[in-house]
């Protein structure tokens, strides 16, 4: 009795790469295209995961708790101005930790000196600012010092970090003409992330603007810290605390909220580099199908030959679709590493901590081993019905 014929798992590995050593070049290139799809599925999603991770970190830091009121819109009416005591109102809220105020002056322009001229402000706003700010917005001085009791009456000014570039201002001690005098650069703030209007404002003693600058008093924003745990209270309390007679004349934002909005636009923008990334990974499915179709062709005289010495068509199949998984894990493999590399980079780049999720990295071999598997189905069911006959003439 003829015992049939069988395929080790052993035999398989090295059928499958066969075609492969063969042609290696040909295999790199096919691999290239399986690679080149998966390594910018797996950058975007990295990316997005440091990015992410760094946007958690910094609001740990700068906390969520922050709120903002601001004068609203009072449609037909007046404009809507907070009263000049509307910190200290907000500070005896339940929860509340601080609160400090900022008022734009409108009249007064801060300029590099006297000889500039009067049209080219850069846009900087000039702003009374109470003493503590400072700690409730979680702000930090870059160079010099913040204002206190002694230099808040005096013509002193604080930059915040984009005003300091545009008036040339690299470190403290010098002077600009601000409201009409010279004041002197006693600060200058590091960039806020969640108060990003100071970076370009001039920031002075309230006593200084009540007396020299025309400041009425009336601030125009209003920053608060409350605990996390009494956020919505204190939120739902600061309208009717700042103006009674009309709530909701009022402005009330979350500047954390911002922040978060900006990931959310982040994760729109993954999804849509993530289809791009699956559109490549398809078409270097297609290139690892074609890739197999020529080799079917190329190698039709081995079929009818393995064919007429016992393989079955059983065997033909299996040979040629583990050349197509062989060829589509090494390419998913390359990618994988690519990618992650690209993704370290980035990040490193941008100073984030690098966050590449391993079961992504496995989930893309994995589909890439399952694509190529898909690819090379059709090309190993034509091979293994190659007649042996048919092969041979050829």
């Amino acid at each position: 009795m003829v015992s049939r014929s069988r395929l080790r798992a052993a035999d398989v590995a090295r059928l499958g790469t066969t075609g492969l050593r063969a042609r290696p070049m040909r295999a790199v290139l096919s691999a290239l295209g399986i690679a080149i799809g998966i390594a910018a599925m797996i950058a975007v999603v990295g990316i997005s995961a440091s990015s992410r991770e760094h946007l958690n970190a910094r609001l740990a830091a700068l906390g969520t708790n922050l709120l903002t009121v601001g004068p609203g819109e009072n449609l037909g009416g007046p404009p809507v101005r907070l009263p000049a005591d509307a910190a200290a109102r907000v500070a005896r809220i339940p929860g509340v930790r601080a609160a400090a105020a900022t008022g734009r002056l409108t009249e007064a322009k801060v300029y590099r000196n006297r000889m500039v001229d009067p049209g080219l402000t850069g846009g900087i706003a000039v702003q009374a600012s109470d003493l503590g700010l400072l700690d409730v917005v979680g702000g930090r001085v870059a160079a010099g010092r913040w204002l206190n009791a002694v230099t808040a009456r005096y013509p002193t000014v604080v930059l915040g970090h984009d005003a300091a570039r545009r008036l040339a201002i690299e470190r403290p001690g010098g002077l600009v003409w601000l409201g009409g005098r010279n004041a002197t650069v006693i600060g200058v703030l590091r960039p806020v992330p969640l108060a990003p209007e100071l970076d370009n404002a001039a920031l002075v003693g309230t006593t200084n603007a009540r007396r020299d600058l025309g400041y009425d008093g009336a601030p125009t924003t209003l920053y608060e810290r409350s605990t996390d745990a009494t956020v919505p209270a204190v939120r739902a309390l600061l309208g009717p605390s700042v103006l009674p007679e009309s709530p909701s004349g009022v402005q009330i934002s979350r500047p954390s909220d911002a922040l978060a909005a900006k990931n959310a636009a982040d994760d729109a923008f993954t999804g849509l580099l993530l289809a791009v990334g699956s559109i490549a990974l398809l078409v270097g499915g297609i290139g690892v199908a074609n890739t197999m179709v020529i080799s079917v062709l190329e190698r039709r005289r081995e079929i009818g030959l393995r064919r007429a010495l016992g393989a079955t068509r059983r065997h033909i199949r299996l040979q040629f679709l583990a050349e197509a998984l062989v060829l589509s894990t090494l390419g998913g493999l390359a990618g994988a590493a690519l990618g992650a590399g690209i993704s370290a980079t980035v990040a490193a780049v941008n100073g984030w901590a690098p966050v590449i999720p391993v079961p992504v990295l496995v989930a893309g071999v994995a589909l890439t081993t399952v694509l190529g598997g898909a690819a090379g189905l059709y090309p190993a069911i034509r091979a293994a019905r190659t007649p042996p006959t048919e092969a041979l003439a050829g």
